[in-house]
């Protein structure tokens, strides 16, 4: 337990937490609280720590996004390279493993996962960084559908799709986390 709030051995906070307390919290509460919602990149709610106090869950998350935003390409690349491969086998952050245990990533058969396989391997060496999809409420379809048309775009196309994905499983796992 830190500061009357559970936090399990994966870094995941186990309760809800409310906008008065994300606001009154220290910085060091802040980012372990916060810390996760961007996958392996605690400096962003380290940053985002500053410009509060936040009027809303949506405030506290354009801040987070506009610390992304204002960042260095090669941070923001490095914040792209810190997500897992869709379907992947390898272990995830708890944050990933709960959505793409929604999507059915988990249950892939052995023809599908090497189709995702090849797929996230083709689009690391087109852009550089792994494919980058808000899977919560998508089918594994769904999935491979957008794998394979978002291989046709440029790469400056694709990173800023890769930040609106980011934008939306920010969204997604803040709102899971905060109650207003």
């Amino acid at each position: 337990m830190r500061d009357g709030h559970e936090i399990d051995s994966r870094g995941v906070l186990e309760m809800k937490i409310n906008m008065d307390q994300i606001n009154a919290c220290t910085r060091e509460q802040f980012i372990t609280w916060l810390g996760t919602i961007f996958e392996h990149s605690p400096w962003v709610a380290a940053s985002a720590s500053a410009a509060r106090p936040f009027a809303s869950v949506e405030a506290l998350h354009d801040a987070m996004m506009n610390v992304v935003r204002e960042s260095r390409v090669e941070t923001i690349i490095d914040l792209f390279r810190a997500h897992p491969d869709l379907g992947t086998r390898l272990a995830v952050a708890e944050y990933s493993a709960i959505e793409q245990q929604g999507a059915g990533l988990d249950q892939l058969t052995a023809d599908e996962y090497e189709l995702f396989l090849g797929l996230n391997q083709t689009y690391v060496k087109s852009f550089g960084f792994p494919f980058i999809f808000a899977v919560r409420g998508k089918k594994k379809e769904d999935i491979l559908a957008a794998m394979e048309a978002r291989l046709w775009h440029s790469a400056a196309e694709e990173i800023e799709q890769a930040l609106r994905e980011i934008e939306k499983i920010s969204g997604f796992r803040l709102r899971d986390l905060i109650m207003e």
